[in-house]
């Protein structure tokens, strides 16, 4: 993350008493959509649900709730699922889980005042996705980083003086989001990395060494796999551009695309277009290095490194 990480905007009230937010989080957006798509299948209109709730849910608030203009309560959230005959567990799961997390402060929100919105939803992904797919040109993926290789990234890319002053805070920030890979029940990352982003020059001596020995030690972890597109690759999907796709258990028609640059973050929710990314990232994988052959490569660049 980089110009996005900036000042924290912070939340109001509406009339009616419900939290609503300075901008619709990603986590809103996507249970607002599965809400309504519920709603369709069913045939209900804004207003049948309104009847058939006998008031609970007023038209306006159906409404603030499926565009993510309202945070959802876990309570209207399954009280609609009942409503819509959602009996699936796992949907059911994991719409109260989206309800729940966003009535919970994560950690994250300690840093009030260095993160961005937008950073903020990339962090609360990551920590509720059960697997992180990530594909990175030009850098180390920022959950395998260490401290000095993601302060000469975070420095290099800062494009204004508000991040600029806040170097050591976000630091501090990348490596935090880094116990995702360590807890109880981890995330399950898969990295695919251009060779040339293990080849760049740090500037402090050793930084670039160390951080491929920290990349060749998280890559022994049995939910962490690493594989290296090497530089005499054919022409790839993956030259449009990285990105990463946070997943949640079983429901695909739930993943988000993350794909950042300097100036903006843009999160692909629609599951045609997640599924172009998807099958890209399969294509990357067979045209890169077997994780075993990946992580003699590593070896070797870091040993040309000394």
């Amino acid at each position: 993350m980089t110009s996005l990480e900036g000042k924290r905007q912070t939340g109001v009230q509406n009339s009616g008493g419900e939290p609503k937010l300075s901008g619709p989080t990603v986590r809103r957006r996507r249970l607002g959509k599965k809400l309504r798509a519920l709603r369709d299948a069913q045939r209900f209109t804004l207003e049948d649900v309104a009847e058939k709730s006998h008031g609970v849910f007023t038209v306006a608030k159906l409404s603030r709730l499926e565009t993510a203009r309202s945070a959802a309560k876990a309570a209207d959230v399954e009280a609609l699922l009942d409503l819509y005959g959602a009996e699936n567990a796992e949907l059911r799961g994991a719409l109260l889980s989206l309800a729940r997390e966003g009535a919970q402060r994560g950690w994250w929100h300690s840093y009030r005042g260095v993160l961005s919105p937008v950073y903020e939803d990339l962090i609360s992904l990551e920590h509720e996705a059960s697997s992180v797919r990530s594909w990175q040109m030009g850098v180390i993926p920022g959950l395998l980083q260490t401290a000095e290789y993601a302060r000469e990234i975070i420095t290099a890319t800062a494009m204004s003086a508000p991040v600029e002053n806040l170097i050591d805070p976000l630091v501090e920030v990348r490596l935090a989001r880094q116990v995702v890979l360590t807890r109880e029940t981890p995330v399950e990352l898969c990295a695919i990395i251009a060779e040339g982003a293990l080849r760049a020059r740090c500037l402090g001596e050793g930084v670039m060494r160390d951080q491929l020995s920290r990349l060749l030690e998280r890559s022994r972890r049995p939910n962490v796999t690493v594989q290296i597109l090497p530089l005499d690759a054919p022409p790839h999907a993956g030259q449009m551009g990285s990105y990463s796709i946070l997943s949640f258990e079983e429901q695909t028609d739930l993943d988000v695309v993350h794909v950042e640059s300097l100036a903006s973050a843009l999160y692909v929710e629609e599951a045609e277009h997640v599924g172009v990314y998807r099958d890209a990232f399969e294509r990357l994988r067979t045209v890169a290095l077997s994780p075993e052959l990946s992580a003699e490569r590593i070896t070797q660049i870091r040993e040309e490194t000394e």
